[in-house]
């Protein structure tokens, strides 16, 4: 029966384990009669002071007490009978947690934001970084606050930090075993204080605001009945503010109960309380300043009741 090695599935890809832990495999094969098993590794035979293998007539057991960072790699089983062989590759890995980030730094400051930056760890575990944890704490609680998890850049932006509180900031690396033992502290601390706005006033160029009066909107013609107060109503613009004069059939109207004149944000407005048949006529609306003035007319007529 010609020699042929039966790799357990979970032996086919990268066979990781951590530092301190120990290493037992049991690896099947076959053929007639008992086949002559060999390791190396790159081409060496095994340091049998420090790795175990023990062989049956079926398998061959590879044992590690405690498993080093330098036990990783590809080692190669060959099993042999009169010339014929098999051969398998068993690729270890041993890992432990990373060191921590360097040179992590406070690179900036504003409002309620920071910007923090670093560099990987120099030591990696034997594992690829898998991400970065940074984590805040405020002055006044001294407890440690995770604001990111598996951070892939070297490098992030922390918002909406709190106005009067006094920040620090920790980074840790993480890999296959988890995260760093220890972390990298950012030297400074970060002050989160109130914004100082100052009032610029806009600069609005010189110019002349001096402006005659003009009417904007005119009177319109309108027909009351008798016994129904009834408004007239124009729009004026002017600066200085114009001086509003009414009139009725070219005579001015001064204080008379009858008729209430009001100005609003540049509206005129005439009430005529109650008309009667003689209340009728040509209102004018005078607006005057010291640059000029200007007027517009209108029509009432005031019918009886129905």
């Amino acid at each position: 029966e010609l020699p042929k090695i039966r790799m357990p599935r979970h032996l086919r890809e990268t066979y990781i384990r951590r530092v301190g832990d120990a290493v037992n495999i049991m690896i099947p094969f076959q053929g007639k009669p008992q086949p002559e098993v060999s390791w190396t590794k790159g081409g060496q035979p095994l340091d049998t002071n420090h790795i175990n293998i023990r062989n049956t007539a079926r398998d061959t057991i590879f044992y590690i007490r405690q498993a080093q960072r330098s036990d990783s790699g590809k080692y190669e089983l060959t099993v042999q009978i009169n010339g014929a062989e098999d051969k398998a590759t068993l690729d270890i890995q041993v890992v432990e947690p990373p060191g921590p980030p360097q040179n992590l730094k406070l690179v900036d400051v504003w409002g309620f934001n920071v910007a923090l930056e670093w560099t990987p760890p120099v030591d990696n575990g034997n594992s690829e970084i898998k991400g970065y944890r940074v984590q805040k704490s405020d002055k006044k609680s001294g407890k440690w606050f995770t604001v990111l998890e598996r951070c892939t850049r070297t490098s992030c932006t922390i918002s909406d930090l709190i106005i009067g509180n006094t920040y620090s900031f920790r980074v840790f690396s993480e890999n296959i075993c988890g995260l760093s033992d220890s972390a990298a502290v950012a030297s400074g601390v970060a002050s989160i204080e109130k914004t100082k706005t100052t009032y610029q006033p806009e600069k609005i160029p010189q110019r002349d605001m001096m402006e005659p009066p003009k009417f904007t909107q005119p009177l319109t013609d309108r027909t009351t009945t008798r016994g129904y107060s009834t408004h007239l109503f124009c729009s004026v613009r002017g600066f200085p503010q114009p001086k509003i004069i009414w009139l009725k059939n070219q005579m001015e109207i001064r204080e008379d109960p009858k008729y209430i004149a009001l100005i609003d944000q540049g509206v005129c407005s005439l009430e005529i309380r109650k008309p009667g048949p003689f209340d009728g006529g040509v209102y004018t609306c005078k607006a005057v300043n010291p640059l000029g003035e200007a007027s517009v007319d209108c029509r009432l007529d005031v019918k009886g009741e129905i």
